[in-house]
């Protein structure tokens, strides 16, 4: 072999082999080496491959040739790897295992790493198959297929939408742009375009139903990007006289300058203003990593720690409520299902035992609120399979001061120790500013009663004099469900209530209905007097129970509000839910 062979085979070996040919040249001396004090051939003059005892691979390296040997073997080290973290999964990577990936030390972890990555979104854990896998690589071949625009389909808007969501169920196509009939929540009157798209979605996880995305061209290029403003596609919007709206063509103004704000969405009159923060907002969470629908243990993402067994699933909600104005009570809500229990039978009685960890960190990373409990499932042992589908859900109301934390939530199945379940999320509490009307959660119950005087603040699901025990949905996108055999319950507190000085009273009107969530259609309204709630308060809480035995099977909203008549400010909160 060639000295030019062995330097490449030193190379690509990795760092074991660069460290064992240092340590073999430190630690054994040939019997040819000169001893101290006499030169080597090669100070001599002579050419140390004549030698023919001679080792290339103990050939001393000079500073370069070692740096740049470490600089193709830390090239070689990333080269796979990061192609998968940086072109392969950018989209639906988590900030916390792109942090935990990064900080991995060799590839058998990140191996493992990635394995667990796919493992953790498949649909189907007990298959070989992926199909998650499967359909994100698909979707990243159909970007490069149809949106390359100078860059890879998949760098492009419309790529990184169609990957992260996929196919959209309408596309509205102008690939020429031209005359364009503006509808009226974009001021009505025609006009000429850029090439534009909108994709329409019936439903997206998260973000919500009958969902519009519209992708412009201005360039004429064939790189759409995703925009919120509806004017960016108005190829005439800065020429003077042309591509009115009616709006400006009925007053007879010419000036379009001022049609719009500089953050793009229309002044007042059309509805766009009053959708520009759901834009927005719907912006943010579209180029999101979508959710993971099986959770990641704190454990992997802080020690790399990997799920050495089935998820354990359960569902989770908050709620906050004004305690006093630089605290706040907020309620996190566990459910978990019998089925997921493992239990144990003994003397005609079956157990499961769950063990539960919250903690509450800031976002430095300081640990504020752990709470440990342990909660025991029983039920006789001939009963067991007819409460498979019941649930047992957990409760816990824990005091913060407003901010913005991260809640961490584990739960273990003792029968079961390789079954666990992680919960990871961001928690913004709310600062209730004395000056301004505010609003409890809007909770959705299955249970609200009064309880005893001496039950007030104490105990499970007590808010209050009230005992309230929240539904729980598998996710927030998700709405709860109520049988049409039950009632729906709801409980809302309203703050800082403005109070007259003379009679000491307050005046506000609350009104709370039920409206059909696809229509707006408006089935049940009714009106409170804040005096019949507590007319000196300037805080109040409404709770009501209702029969929803006249309700169709379908998507409905719970809408509370008040409309203060001495502060002269308005609040609302809404909720949806199912009725089967």
């Amino acid at each position: 072999m060639a000295l030019n062979d062995h330097k490449f085979l030193i190379i690509v070996a990795g760092c074991g082999l660069v460290f064992a040919t240092a340590s073999i040249a430190n630690s054994q001396q040939p019997a040819s080496q000169p001893q101290s004090g006499q030169k080597s051939g090669a100070a001599a003059g002579k050419d140390p491959s004549d030698d023919p005892n001679y080792d290339p691979r103990l050939r001393q390296r000079s500073d370069k040739e070692r740096a740049a040997t470490q600089k193709a073997l830390r090239e070689e080290l990333k080269g796979t790897f990061k192609t998968w973290l940086n072109q392969e999964v950018p989209y639906i990577i988590t900030d916390e295992e792109r942090r935990a990936f990064l900080n991995l030390s060799n590839d058998e972890e990140r191996e493992a790493f990635i394995e667990n990555f796919w493992q953790r979104r498949n649909p189907n854990p007990d298959s070989n198959d992926n199909e998650f896998r499967d359909e994100h690589y698909r979707r990243i071949q159909y970007a490069n297929d149809n949106f390359a625009a100078g860059k890879p389909g998949w760098k492009t808007d419309r790529g990184r939408i169609y990957i992260m969501w996929g196919k959209p169920d309408e596309i509205d196509s102008h690939p020429s742009g031209g005359e364009y009939q503006r509808p009226s929540s974009e001021g009505g009157g025609q006009t000429s375009t850029y090439p534009f798209e909108v994709w329409r979605y019936r439903y997206l996880e998260g973000i919500g139903e009958n969902v519009e995305l519209e992708f412009v061209d201005p360039c004429q290029c064939g790189d759409y990007h995703y925009t919120i403003d509806p004017a960016e596609k108005d190829a005439l919007l800065h020429t003077p006289g042309l591509g009115l709206t009616q709006a400006e063509e009925w007053s007879g103004k010419k000036d379009k300058t001022d049609r719009y704000q500089p953050n793009g969405m229309p002044l007042q009159g059309t509805e766009q203003q009053a959708k520009e923060f759901d834009r927005i907002e719907m912006a943010a969470k579209l180029f999101a990593p979508p959710p993971i629908k099986f959770a990641d243990l704190n454990a992997f993402v802080s020690e790399h720690r990997l799920l050495s067994g089935p998820i354990f699933p359960f569902d989770v909600r908050t709620d906050f409520i004004k305690v006093t104005e630089s605290m706040d009570m907020v309620p996190i809500t566990l459910q978990i299902k019998n089925r997921d229990i493992t239990f144990q039978t003994k003397d005609g009685v079956s157990k499961g035992v769950v063990n539960i960890l919250i903690k509450v960190t800031t976002i430095t990373g300081k640990t504020v609120q752990t709470q440990e409990d342990t909660v025991e499932v029983s039920e006789p042992a001939e009963l067991l399979e007819k409460t498979l589908d019941q649930q047992k859900v957990y409760w816990k109301a824990l005091p913060l001061v407003p901010g913005l934390y991260r809640l961490d939530i584990a739960i273990k199945d003792v029968n079961n120790p390789d079954h666990i379940g992680i919960y990871g999320r961001g928690l913004n509490v709310p600062v209730y500013d004395d000056m301004k009307l505010g609003a409890s959660s809007l909770i959705l119950a299955d249970d609200i009663h009064p309880v005893s005087s001496r039950q007030i603040g104490n105990g499970n699901f007590i808010i209050g004099g009230d005992y309230v025990r929240p539904r729980v949905s598998a996710n927030p996108a998700t709405p709860v469900s109520f049988k049409r055999t039950q009632s729906l319950s709801f409980w809302m507190q309203f703050y800082n209530l403005g109070i007259n000085e003379a009679t000491r009273s307050n005046s506000a009107t609350i009104t709370y209905q039920i409206s059909d969530a696809a229509t707006g259609t408006v089935i049940l309204e009714k009106q409170l007097e804040s005096k019949d709630l507590g007319a000196h308060s300037d805080e109040l809480t409404v709770e009501k129970t209702l029969p929803i035995a006249g309700l169709q099977p379908g998507k409905y909203k719970v809408t509370v509000k008040i409309n203060d008549a001495i502060s002269k400010q308005e609040i609302a909160q809404s909720a949806p839910f199912v009725v089967e």
